[in-house]
C-alpha cells in the first residue's frame, strides 16, 4: 500500500517536505498565523501494516519551545480513544518519530487533541442537567462561538468561581481537565458538588480559542494574537474571545479564577500564582496557600518545589489572565500549568501525561476549591 500523510482535518497541522523514503519521511510543523509560534502536530499516517516508518519533523530545532523536545514522546492513537507514546528522539534539530503500524491508519500528536467536535458534545451533554444554562457571549474572528456554561442558581450570595481553558489552543490538555471537572461537578452523587453548588455558582469557559484550535494552532486566535496578553486591552479586532469573557467577569464579579495551561518545558503540574500583583495582600496569600496544601492532598499529581519563578511584588504583568483578574477583583487567582510530556513525579512510560489523569485532576481542583469557598466572598 502506498503511504500517506494528511493533515487535512479538524486541529491538523503537518506539512510533507519529501516522503519518497520511508526510513526518512521528512515532515515540517506549520506556524501559526502570524509566524510567531508553532509546536503543535497532529496528523494521519496511513501505510502497511507491520511496516516500520521513520518520520522527521525537520523544523524542530526552530520552534517556540525547543526544551519541550527534550525527553519528549509524541503520542498516538489507532481508534482516537486510547494514547500511547511512540519512541521519540531530539537530536541536531530533528525531532524523530518511529512508528511500526499495527493497523492502516495512525493518528499522531503533540498532545491527545481535543477536537472542536468534541468540544460541541461536551456542551451538548452538559446542557440537559437542571443546573446548566449555556450563554453564547459572543463570536470568534472565524465566527465560532464563545459559549460560556454557567453551573448553579446564580444566587447573589454565593461565591462565583470561573474556570477558562485552552486560550492557547495546543494546550488540549486544558479541555480534558475541564471534561472532568464539569463531569465530577454535575455527578448529583458526589458530595463535593453538593457541598460546592450550595456555596458557590460557576462559570465556565471550556474552550477560549476555538479559532485556534481548528486551524492547528500552538498559541494564538485567527489573527496571531496570543490571548493570555490581551487582559488589560482586549479589543473586538484582535481578541474577541478575551473581550466577550472580561465583559462578563465584570458583570458577574469573581471570587475565585482558574485558567487552565499546560507547559512545553517542564514535566510537572503547578500553580503559578498572583503574588506579583500590586494589591496582592495577607488574605490572598493565605488562600493561596491553602489552596495549594489542599490539592497537594487531593492530587498525588500535583507538586509545588518545580515551576516558574514567582513574580516580584507589584512587577506581575497585567495582561496575563491571572494576573489580571488578581488585580481588578482582589481574589485568589491561579494559572494551572499541566505536561506535555511525562509528569516527572510519577512516570508512566506508555501513556506519559494522558487525558485519563488530566480529567482526574478536574476532579482534585474542586476538593481544592472546596477547601477554600468558605473564605473566597
Amino acid at each position: 500500500m502506498d503511504m500517506r500523510i494528511s493533515a487535512n482535518f479538524d486541529g491538523g497541522n503537518i506539512d510533507v517536505i519529501n516522503q519518497d523514503n520511508i526510513n526518512d519521511i521528512q515532515l515540517a510543523i506549520r506556524p501559526d498565523e502570524g509566524g510567531e509560534f508553532f509546536q503543535w502536530f497532529n496528523f494521519k499516517l496511513q501505510g502497511t501494516v507491520g511496516q516500520h516508518y521513520t518520520l522527521n519533523i525537520i523544523n524542530a530545532g526552530s520552534a517556540s519551545y525547543t526544551k519541550g523536545w527534550e525527553d519528549y514522546q509524541a503520542v498516538a492513537s489507532y481508534d482516537r480513544q486510547q494514547w500511547f507514546r511512540l519512541p521519540t528522539r531530539y537530536q541536531d534539530g530533528k525531532l524523530t518519530i518511529e512508528v511500526e503500524l499495527d493497523c492502516d491508519v495512525i493518528q499522531i500528536a503533540y498532545f491527545a487533541p481535543y477536537s472542536y467536535e468534541r468540544h460541541q458534545d461536551l456542551l451538548s451533554t452538559v446542557q440537559v442537567h437542571p443546573l446548566v444554562s449555556l450563554e453564547h457571549l459572543g463570536l470568534t474572528l472565524d465566527e465560532r462561538d464563545i459559549t460560556l456554561v454557567k453551573v448553579g442558581d446564580e444566587d447573589p450570595d454565593k461565591a462565583n468561581i470561573w474556570i477558562t481553558a485552552r486560550q492557547h489552543p495546543g494546550e488540549t490538555m486544558a479541555e480534558w481537565l475541564v471534561e472532568g471537572l464539569l463531569t465530577n461537578l454535575l455527578d448529583g452523587d458526589c458530595p463535593t458538588a453538593k457541598a460546592l453548588l450550595d456555596k458557590a455558582n460557576f462559570y465556565i469557559v471550556p474552550n477560549m480559542n476555538p479559532d485556534g484550535g481548528v486551524r492547528g494552532h500552538l498559541r494564538t486566535n485567527a489573527a496571531g494574537v496570543n490571548l493570555n496578553r490581551e487582559w488589560q486591552t482586549p479589543s473586538l479586532e484582535k481578541s474577541p474571545e478575551v473581550y466577550h469573557v472580561v465583559n462578563k467577569m465584570q458583570q458577574t464579579g469573581v471570587n475565585l479564577y482558574y485558567d487552565v495551561h499546560g507547559d512545553e518545558g517542564l514535566p510537572y503540574v503547578f500553580l503559578a500564582g498572583c503574588e506579583g500583583v500590586p494589591r496582592f495582600n495577607e488574605k490572598m496569600a493565605q488562600l493561596q496557600r491553602r489552596f495549594v496544601d489542599a490539592l497537594l492532598l487531593t492530587s498525588a499529581d500535583f507538586q509545588d518545589k518545580f515551576g516558574y519563578d514567582k513574580d516580584e511584588p507589584g512587577k506581575a504583568n497585567l495582561t496575563v489572565a491571572s494576573n489580571w483578574v488578581a488585580e481588578t477583583f482582589g481574589c485568589l487567582s491561579n494559572t494551572l500549568e499541566m505536561p506535555f510530556k511525562d509528569n516527572a513525579n510519577m512516570a508512566d512510560p506508555m501513556s506519559g501525561w494522558s487525558p485519563e489523569r488530566c480529567i482526574y485532576l478536574g476532579e482534585a481542583s474542586l476538593l481544592a476549591m472546596l477547601a477554600v469557598v468558605d473564605d473566597i466572598k
